[in-house]
């Protein structure tokens, strides 16, 4: 089934392409909208404790200034980690996977910027990563 186009309509077409109206772009408000929810991730494999407590605070509050709404913090599993080998280090804390949780528990500053943390996945025996939620800033 063909539909023969109207008069009025070719009139409408012929008046907008001869017109210098611009159409809105719907990509620059989509555009706008996904930058309010960006999800950032950063990967402490390799630092130590020090440099990666050091590393997320700065992290944490780029993103926060940043308004990114989520970041996924990838620890490892501390599988390999050297930590086992010391009798005297905490085989518990000295694993980023539980000390940056941690850290960022008893941290003050941070969590006046944190909505939430997933604390069960940084827990898991199989997960080496977990999610942090940003308050709006």
């Amino acid at each position: 089934m063909i539909k023969k186009i109207s008069e009025k309509d070719k009139k409408d077409w012929e008046n907008f392409i001869k017109s210098k109206d611009k159409i809105h772009d719907k990509d620059i408000s989509y555009k706008k909208r996904l930058n309010k929810d960006i999800h950032m991730e950063i990967d402490l494999h390799g630092y130590s404790l020090d440099d990666a407590n050091k590393k997320i605070f700065e992290f944490v509050n780029e993103c926060y200034d940043k308004k990114v709404k989520s970041i996924n913090i990838i620890t490892g599993k501390g599988l390999r980690s050297k930590n086992t080998d010391d009798p005297y280090s905490s085989t518990n804390l000295g694993i980023l996977k539980h000390s940056v949780p941690e850290f960022i528990k008893n941290n003050s500053e941070l969590m006046k910027k944190i909505k939430s943390i997933n604390f069960d996945e940084s827990y898991s025996k199989n997960k080496g990563s977990f999610n942090i939620y940003l308050k709006k800033s």
